[in-house]
């Protein structure tokens, strides 16, 4: 059910939620290394 959860938010991020891969992290901003940080904290439980 967990998994399955985060999958879905995976597919949601992927679709709604800007590409910020080509992106220096250290030029981000606060708002932009937030949704980064949720992103991969997104991934991370859905791979488990």
């Amino acid at each position: 059910m967990k998994k399955a959860l985060f999958k879905v938010l995976v597919k949601i991020n992927n679709t709604i939620l800007p590409s910020l891969y080509k992106k220096d992290p250290n030029k981000l901003t606060t708002f932009q290394k937030a949704l980064l940080g949720y992103r991969y904290w997104v991934l991370t439980n859905a791979l488990d």
